[in-house]
């Protein structure tokens, strides 16, 4: 699984032209299943995700996680994250989990993620069309591959 969190403001999402899903200050998550994937995997990624330390102390040091904040949440599944560019123009999406495979598997995430205790948790739907806003603060983005740390 890959992860591209990013430290945010705000943001909204809107799912197949729908009505915005809003939150204040906190986490954006993009999340992307590769077809080497288990959702075991999906527990220790959510973990790490809410603990990660990367909002600012009274030193201005990132020593404080969303959780320790009350932040908030937004999960969106995104197949692109394993997008293979080495040949032509056009990326390949082959190492992406089929949906078959990544529909349970992001559905696992979130369930983590929704237990996590973040103030809130909103997300996208898997295979819609969504549109997404959002005020990256800092900028800090981290990204969170699982293989990486299996080879480790």
């Amino acid at each position: 699984m890959r992860a591209v969190v990013q430290r945010v403001k705000d943001a909204w999402i809107t799912v197949n032209g729908g009505e915005k899903q809003y939150m204040e200050q906190g986490l954006v998550v993009l999340f992307g299943v590769n077809d080497t994937d288990e959702a075991k995997d999906t527990a220790v990624l959510a973990k790490k995700i809410s603990e990660l330390r990367i909002f600012e102390d009274e030193d201005g040091k990132m020593n404080i996680s969303a959780l320790d904040k009350n932040y908030s949440c937004m999960v969106v599944s995104q197949f692109t994250l394993f997008a293979d560019t080495k040949k032509g123009r056009r990326p390949s999406f082959i190492k992406a989990a089929r949906p078959e495979k990544a529909i349970p598997i992001y559905e696992k995430f979130l369930s983590e993620i929704e237990t996590a205790g973040f103030k809130k948790v909103i997300h996208g739907e898997f295979g819609a069309d969504m549109q997404i806003n959002l005020t990256n603060d800092g900028p800090v983005t981290i990204i969170l591959d699982t293989d990486e740390w299996k080879a480790q």
